[in-house]
């Protein structure tokens, strides 16, 4: 899934996306609030980690424009403002959660992984679809118990469907969220992908819907 990064610190920057990526997550990172309102109104993302204290537009105001004009992707906000009033107003603007700094990657990572679920209507961190279960704390796919070697770009393609399950994804938003700007977001590549995916998981899990995208289904039937 594709995370938006949005923190002026340097090091806190390199640190949380290197923590993401080794998560799972595909990030995008930018060092101040106009570049992060503009990446996230214009962008696909699955999350993003907004810090609130930002040069140019602060993550209040970013927060605020983003819910007004419609854009309802989780937000786990970041900030070294420690008072009641300020995560009250965070949470107001539209804020999923608050962390505030200093933090464990673990926990972040934690409450990242909570929000997105949340947002798909997930409440637990294992999603179970017919006879595959898909551990999202341990980015770990089974099949009838039996673990499934899969490559991150593998696993962020599973994970992003069964997360949808019952929706179908379009290509081009699957393409998106498999990797950064440098991926090539023809339809043919992400083709490719859901058919070596499909190699190696039950028939039933990913279907085609020619001409709008792919779907895991509520309920995969047995293969």
């Amino acid at each position: 899934m594709r995370v938006l990064l949005v923190e002026d610190d340097r090091l806190i920057r390199e640190d949380v996306a290197a923590a993401l990526e080794a998560g799972g997550f595909v990030v995008d990172a930018v060092a101040n609030g106009e570049d992060g309102w503009f990446q996230g109104d214009i962008e696909s993302y699955g999350a993003c980690v907004l810090d609130l204290g930002l040069p140019g537009m602060d993550g209040l105001a970013i927060l605020k424009r983003w819910r007004e004009a419609g854009r309802d992707f989780p937000v786990l906000v970041l900030t070294a403002r420690g008072t009641w009033s300020e995560r009250v107003e965070g949470i107001d603007a539209g804020a999923d959660d608050y962390l505030p700094k200093p933090f464990r990657m673990e926990e972040l990572l934690a409450r990242l992984r909570a929000i997105i679920r949340r947002s798909s209507g997930h409440s637990s961190a294992v999603i179970r679809v017919g006879e595959a279960e898909l551990d999202t704390r341990q980015m770990r796919l089974a099949v009838r118990g039996v673990p499934v070697a899969l490559s991150p770009q593998e696993y962020r393609l599973v994970a992003y469907l069964m997360l949808n399950r019952g929706r179908v994804v379009p290509q081009q938003e699957l393409a998106e969220h498999l990797q950064a700007q440098h991926f090539e977001r023809e339809s043919n590549a992400v083709e490719v992908l859901v058919g070596r995916v499909r190699r190696k998981l039950p028939a039933a899990l990913i279907e085609t819907r020619r001409g709008f995208g792919y779907l895991v289904p509520d309920e995969a039937a047995s293969s």
